[in-house]
């Protein structure tokens, strides 16, 4: 659909407010635990240089140490 030259246009402080959020601003997707343990209690995580371990618990919680 086109716009016409008589249509009202949105300032453009609101057509800001109306923009999609940035990436850094979104809630990101849950992942399932059991797709990061694969079957395991333990799995480790080198992050940044540093050692991770996340261990699921027998009642089903989970715990991450450095």
């Amino acid at each position: 659909m086109r716009s016409t030259p008589d249509a009202p246009t949105a300032p453009a402080s609101a057509r800001r407010a109306r923009a999609p959020k940035a990436d850094s601003q979104l809630r990101p997707l849950p992942l399932p635990s059991a797709q990061l343990l694969r079957g395991q209690n333990v799995v480790e995580i080198d992050h940044n240089g540093a050692i991770y371990r996340l261990q699921a618990t027998r009642l089903g919680k989970l715990i991450l140490t450095k």
